[in-house]
């Protein structure tokens, strides 16, 4: 018996970083934002309602790169595609990885804010002095507005950080 048990905790720590990440993403936990594919998105109804997204960037201490949106805010209409353009620029003589990690504030609006695409679902590689820009295209869902606790909400901030990813070898 003691050892199901041990065996059952072993599990559950195993699948709680996945679990936690799941349910983040289904409720907008902590900012954490929805990802939809192309075909999900164009069946989204565009309101007449809009709402200010601000755009935030951020490195790590220890990468040397610049990051940052090209553009501080957007007016953008509930339900709309949008694309928000950031720009990384690597200034150290090696390549490196890096990761961006992102939150949404205020924590209510996360489960509205949804990405079709985004840099940061994967890992960026810039050469030495590379620069580059990397697109993220969204939509805030229309539903904000049944929420009572998020459709008073006039700005939404979509932040990065980007991070090394030390666990990659860059040769």
């Amino acid at each position: 018996m003691a050892g199901a048990v041990a065996l059952a905790m072993l599990g559950l720590g195993w699948a709680s970083v996945p679990l936690y990440r799941l349910f983040c993403q289904v409720t907008g936990l902590d900012g954490t934002t929805q990802r939809v594919s192309e075909e999900e998105a164009r069946k989204v109804a565009v309101s007449n309602r809009t709402i200010s997204v601000r755009f935030d960037g951020n490195v790590d201490r220890d990468l040397p790169w610049q990051f940052g949106p090209e553009q501080i805010t957007q007016t953008v209409r509930l339900g709309a595609r949008n694309m928000a353009i950031y720009s990384a620029k690597n200034t150290s003589d090696k390549p490196i990885v890096g990761r961006a990690s992102f939150n949404v504030t205020p924590e209510a609006a996360g489960k509205y804010f949804t990405k079709i695409e985004c840099f940061c679902f994967t890992e960026q590689r810039l050469n030495p002095g590379e620069d580059v820009r990397m697109p993220v295209t969204y939509y805030v869902d229309p539903d904000i507005l049944k929420d009572p606790d998020a459709k008073a909400i006039q700005q939404i901030t979509l932040s990065y950080t980007f991070h090394q990813d030390r666990s990659t070898a860059v040769k």
